[in-house]
């Protein structure tokens, strides 16, 4: 289990992105991303706070992921396309854009659409991450043509949920998602956000996305796991302290 939980690490977005989130609890975060122990692959915060992460991650290799329409995923492609724009202004490497999941689900698939395109565009050069919110999407053909939408704007990976919908990241939503990842040839990595908060979790996903995309695909270039509470537990499992209680967080 060290082997998994030390691969897991460096595939790890560590997350915080909650209301009463601060500078002070930013810069704690982008302590944790690096140490003895190795590197996460990136930090996941609110747009207000990536300066604030780039200064503290310099020279360390985490990136600096953010959010744009979050968590709500709405149709505003002006607002969102300017949100996408001053983040990459401020330093962001990495754009996390929820798919309008609520106007694809209505049959406006032109809408959601037309929104991907424009913040594609917007970060070209930079990594973007699609939300299709999966937990919310349900249905098993919703999620793949949700994927596929998303491959076909050009996304560098589709990711699972917000984290802050009552059903996040699934191993039946993985599955469609990278099933559909691997009929595309396409070269799409796979992020699993909310609700893995586990050694043993993170291994179910990893094991999956062997089965499907081959032994040698889940890189930090392909896979992802968006989380906050799942490093303790992945350190606990490489010999750094204890396993933590059970965290109820994003």
């Amino acid at each position: 289990m060290k082997e998994i939980a030390q691969k897991a690490l460096s595939l790890l977005d560590l997350t915080t992105l909650n209301d009463n989130d601060t500078e002070e609890k930013v810069i704690d975060l982008c302590a944790k991303a690096h140490g003895d122990f190795g590197k996460t692959a990136a930090v996941c915060i609110w747009p207000r706070f990536v300066k604030t992460a780039k200064k503290a991650l310099e020279g360390t290799g985490v990136r600096v992921a953010t959010v744009v329409n979050f968590p709500h995923g709405g149709t505003d492609i002006e607002a969102t396309v300017a949100e996408t724009k001053q983040a990459i202004a401020d330093g962001a490497d990495e754009i996390d854009v929820v798919l309008p999941y609520k106007a694809f689900m209505n049959g406006d698939r032109e809408t959601a659409k037309a929104l991907l395109v424009a913040t594609r565009e917007a970060c070209k050069g930079h990594v973007l991450k699609v939300i299709i919110e999966s937990g919310v999407l349900a249905h098993a053909s919703l999620i793949t043509d949700a994927t596929k939408l998303s491959i076909e704007i050009g996304a560098d990976f589709v990711k699972t949920s917000t984290g802050k919908t009552p059903v996040s990241a699934t191993l039946e939503a993985a599955n469609a998602m990278l099933e559909a990842i691997r009929e595309s040839g396409k070269p799409v990595g796979f992020k699993a956000s909310g609700g893995v908060r586990t050694t043993e979790q993170a291994a179910d996903y990893l094991t999956l996305a062997d089965k499907i995309m081959g032994p040698k695909w889940a890189t930090p270039k392909t896979f992802r796991f968006g989380a906050s509470g799942l490093r303790d537990s992945l350190l606990a499992s490489m010999g750094y302290g204890a396993a933590p209680a059970e965290n109820k967080g994003y």
